[in-house]
Formats: C-alpha cells, structure tokens, sequence
C-alpha cells in the first residue's frame, strides 16, 4: 500500500514511478530508424532503375546476348578481342541468331550484349548494396527489434529474382524460340514488383515512430484499407499480363482502339495448340486480356477513389485523388502506345508510370490503415 504524502510535498521530486516505454523499434540505438530508411530508399531507387532497364534490355532484345549465368565470374565483361570473338559464338547458336539476327555484325552484338550486361550488373550491385547495409547495421546492432526477418526477407527476395531471372534467360536458348517465355517474364517482373512493394511499405514504417503508429491504428479505417487491398491485388494482376504483352510484343500486333483490326474481340485468338498456350503467346488474345483487365481496373478503382472521398482524414483523401489521377494517365498512355504500335519511349514510360502507380496504392492502403490526424475534425 503506497503511503500519504503531504498536501505540500513537491511531488516532482519524490515521483520515481517508471515511467511507460515505446515500443522496440523505438528503443533502438539514436540513428537506426533514420538510417535504415535512408539504406532502403537508396535500395527502392536502385531497383526502380533495376525495373527499367529491364524494359530497355526487352525492348532492344538485348536479353539472350549472353548465354551463361555466372553471377561472380560473369561480373567481368569481356576483356580481349579474343573474348568478344568466343561471346559471340556463343550467341550464333541459339535460335535468336540463328531464325532472326543471322549476319549480325560483333559491333552489333556488343550493342546488345552490353544492355545485358549492364542489367545483370546493376542487379549484382543492388545485391551488394543489400548485404553491406544488412552487414552494417546488424554489426553495429542498429537493427530495432523485430526488423531483423523483414531486412533478410528483402534479399532473400533479391536472390530468388537473380535465380528466376535466369530461369527466364534460359527459355530462350534452346528450341525455336527467339524470345524468353512470356509467363517466366511475367514471373520475373511481378517478383521485382514485390519487392519493390515490400521496400516501399517498411520505408513507410519507419517514417514514423512506433508510437504514432499504435496510435494511429486505432482510426484504421477497416473497409477503405480492404477495398485499397483488392486494387492492390487487381493492380497486381494487370502488370503481369502487361509483362505477357511485352514477351511476345504484342502491343505492336493490334494497333487500333477501342476495337482490335476492326472487332471487339480478335479474330483467331483460340488457334494455337494446345489451347492453353493461347493464353501466353496468342497476341491478340494476350493484349485482349490486357485492355480488358485495364477496363476492370478503372471501374473498380473509381468505386474505391469514391469510397476514399468519405474518409475523415484529408491525407488518406489525397493520396486516393493521386491513384486515380495516375491511373488516369496511365491509360491514356497504354492507348498511345497501342496506336503509336509501342515506341520504346512510350513503352518505357508506360512501365515507370506503373511502378508510380503501384506505389501510390500502397501509401493509400497505408494511409487507410495508419491514418494521420492533423486537426480535431480529423480524428
């Protein structure tokens, strides 16, 4: 039983009660929370760089160019006429020289060998980047409590994508093929996507302290974060049948719009065999998927802008007004590049205006779930 205490007793200097802790990401050395999150943006940045020259080494069909995977060796470039000489060998016998860049010059071949190259490099780099900075700050225990799984779960990611993305390479050196399968394409650009989101939301995290996020859990807006989930997931969806789009570039094979070569629905979209293959490789019926998902995408996305328009908070309000906006623009650019019969330009900016999206739906998503107060009438 605590004793009585004098009506005069200065209560400031006997009160030794223990006063509350936040929480163990808070706890951490001064300087983790700040750094970590600099190391991931630095790690977002890398790999949206990574997503686009991906695009750039498809769309100047630069990806066959090497027909090995040595991912230490294989950092070395050729460094000899000699070894340029046995590079380009290589590449005569696969089937893309051999069926469509048969008389291709070495300069030429340097061309396209070197956008592989750099792509290849740039994800050994971000590899690089990772591991030092997990290194570091697991060396110098900057890493807060519970935030040890999350890091290693980021590369573990990055050294599932180096395996896939050569899983996918290797599709297209045997057979007739002249291009990578689309779906292992597909596969690679979803995976690079999910990454991409998982950094994307620990940087939200940590931009926060653990406190204000507890709190702020508690106006967690439960309806508007599930319908933020399911854009998430029909985003998602939409860019892998944008990747299959982009494997057999069929975004070149119908060039008109809203119709395609005159009808709503393309002639000859069931005519290979087996009848699954249609749909990875038939390109009318693939880009068909394409703008019919998008037409999905848009409808439902206005429901969900509609519904964030109620929401009490004017941050999660605005970041909603920026997903439609964006998705918006995104496609008026995926009909220009239809009917421009897809420019790499056009192309590529498609691709990066998709990675801003997805970004911008998972800070709303966030939003909704750690909603912030900033006036009496927001809480």
């Amino acid at each position: 039983m605590s004793q009585k205490r004098s009506i005069f007793e200065e209560v400031s200097e006997k009160d030794t009660a223990p006063h509350p802790t936040t929480g163990g990401i808070d706890r951490a050395p001064k300087g983790a929370r700040k750094g970590i999150r600099a190391w991931l943006m630095i790690l977002f940045t890398m790999v949206v760089v990574m997503i686009a020259v991906g695009g750039l080494t498809r769309l100047t069909d630069s990806g066959l160019s090497i027909t090995e995977w040595k991912p230490v060796t294989g950092a070395l470039p050729p460094m000899s006429e000699v070894d340029w000489q046995g590079e380009f060998e290589k590449y005569k016998q696969i089937p893309e020289y051999q069926l469509q860049n048969k008389g291709m010059s070495l300069a030429e071949f340097k061309t396209i060998y070197w956008w592989e190259w750099g792509h290849r490099q740039l994800g050994r780099t971000i590899g690089l980047v990772w591991a030092l900075g997990f290194i570091g700050f697991a060396a110098t225990r900057n890493i807060p409590t519970g935030w040890v799984k999350r890091l290693l779960w980021i590369g573990a990611l990055g050294g599932a994508q180096g395996a896939i993305g050569w899983w996918m390479v290797s599709s297209g050196l045997g057979g007739e093929m002249l291009d990578v399968a689309s779906y292992r394409l597909a596969i690679h650009l979803g995976l690079a996507f999910v990454i991409l989101g998982y950094i994307a939301w620990y940087i939200l995290l940590l931009g926060r302290e653990e406190r204000d996020l507890m709190q702020a859990r508690r106006g967690k807006e439960a309806k508007l974060f599930s319908l933020s989930t399911g854009l998430l997931h029909a985003s998602f969806v939409q860019i892998l049948l944008g990747a299959l789009v982009a494997g057999i570039d069929a975004g070149r094979s119908f060039t008109d719009w809203p119709l395609m070569a005159g009808s709503l629905f393309p002639q000859g979209a069931f005519e290979l065999t087996p009848l699954w293959s249609n749909f990875f490789e038939n390109a009318g019926l693939v880009q068909f998927m394409h703008r019919l998902w998008a037409y999905v995408l848009i409808a439902f996305a206005v429901v969900v802008w509609r519904r964030g328009q109620g929401s009490a908070h004017r941050h999660t309000k605005f970041a909603f007004n920026a997903v439609m906006a964006v998705l918006v623009l995104q496609a008026v650019l995926g009909i220009m590049t239809v009917l421009y019969v897809a420019p790499w330009h056009l192309a590529i900016l498609h691709q990066l205006v998709a990675v801003t999206l997805w970004v911008l739906i998972l800070r709303a998503r966030f939003l909704s779930h750690y909603p912030i107060s900033t006036s009496v009438r927001d809480v």
